[in-house]
């Protein structure tokens, strides 16, 4: 099927060094406390927090600290009550940008956010300000395989909403929350499976100089680096060469 996605260059983003692999494992720590306080420590039966011990595996979180988190949040920290939150803004020339969120503190983590959207020419919007600009949908990232055809006929055949193709990478698009289901059915067809969570996928992309892009990355940095952040999706044209 036909399409275009960055969702690649989203990726690549992730876990440049080991300080922010320490920081991711921080977020999903949170994400684990989030999916046992609404439905139990036990994956067999929450789906939410399978999907999320799915992403710290795929992050290369070790089972100790994935346990560990399970374990603390079904008794040591049950005190702590983390918050969803979405922030919504734009950035420098006009793009799009959610930031979700995860906080016990919705005045620190609004602050947070607000100052690194001014500090790098954005601006903090309302509610529903660019959310319009997007889709929610479920990315499962496959190895490429010489039988392209065939691996699109079985991720159609099992509910796919697209199939992308990418030079080393085969993209299957779901409806939201169907990611897993998809994950698990092609495995077990054999077929290599890089990752697969939700996403924010924008109705269309918009382009930035240069110069603008850097400074755009900058601001999602110093959004990523702050604790309270678990995701940053925006509609900016990254350059190929980013991944």
């Amino acid at each position: 099927m036909s399409g275009h996605s960055k969702w690649h260059n989203i990726q690549a983003r992730k876990g440049k060094s080991d300080a922010q692999r320490g920081k991711i494992f921080t977020k999903i720590g949170r994400e684990i406390a989030v999916a046992v306080k609404a439905g139990g420590a036990d994956p067999n039966s929450n789906a939410l927090l399978k999907n999320v011990i799915a992403k710290a595996k795929q992050n290369n979180m070790p089972n100790d600290n994935i346990e560990r988190s399970i374990k603390k949040a079904s008794g040591e920290l049950s005190g702590i009550n983390f918050e969803s939150i979405t922030y919504e803004g734009y950035g420098i020339g006009g793009s799009a940008v959610i930031v979700e969120c995860l906080t016990d503190n919705k005045n620190r983590t609004a602050g947070d956010v607000r100052h690194a959207f001014d500090k790098h020419g954005g601006s903090l919007g309302s509610t529903n300000c660019v959310s319009y600009l997007f889709n929610r949908k479920g990315i499962v990232l496959v190895n490429n395989v010489e039988d392209v055809d065939t691996l699109m006929l079985d991720a159609l055949d099992l509910g796919a909403v697209d199939v992308i193709e990418e030079e080393d990478i085969i993209q299957i698009i779901t409806e939201p929350n169907q990611h897993s289901k998809m994950h698990e059915a092609l495995e077990g067809k054999g077929y290599s499976i890089i990752s697969s969570e939700t996403s924010l996928i924008p109705d269309n992309y918009v382009d930035l100089s240069e110069e603008q892009i850097i400074k755009f990355e900058k601001m999602v940095d110093a959004l990523e680096d702050l604790d309270d952040v678990q995701e940053v999706f925006h509609n900016v044209n990254l350059p190929e060469d980013e991944d």
